[in-house]
């Protein structure tokens, strides 16, 4: 998931240097949202580790 979104947020850096403002909004939005899905998911499963212990 962390990938996908720096993927994300690399392709948008490509896309604003060389003008492309709807494509470079649309991968940042999307590298955003992975990055926060990243997040929760690593946050719950770092919970669950620490109550099965």
């Amino acid at each position: 998931m962390l990938h996908y979104a720096l993927v994300f947020l690399v392709i948008a850096l490509i896309a604003a240097i060389f003008g492309f403002g709807g494509i470079a909004a649309g991968a940042a939005g999307i590298a955003k949202i992975l990055f926060l899905v990243f997040i929760v998911m690593a946050v719950i499963s770092f919970v669950i580790s620490l109550m099965k212990k």
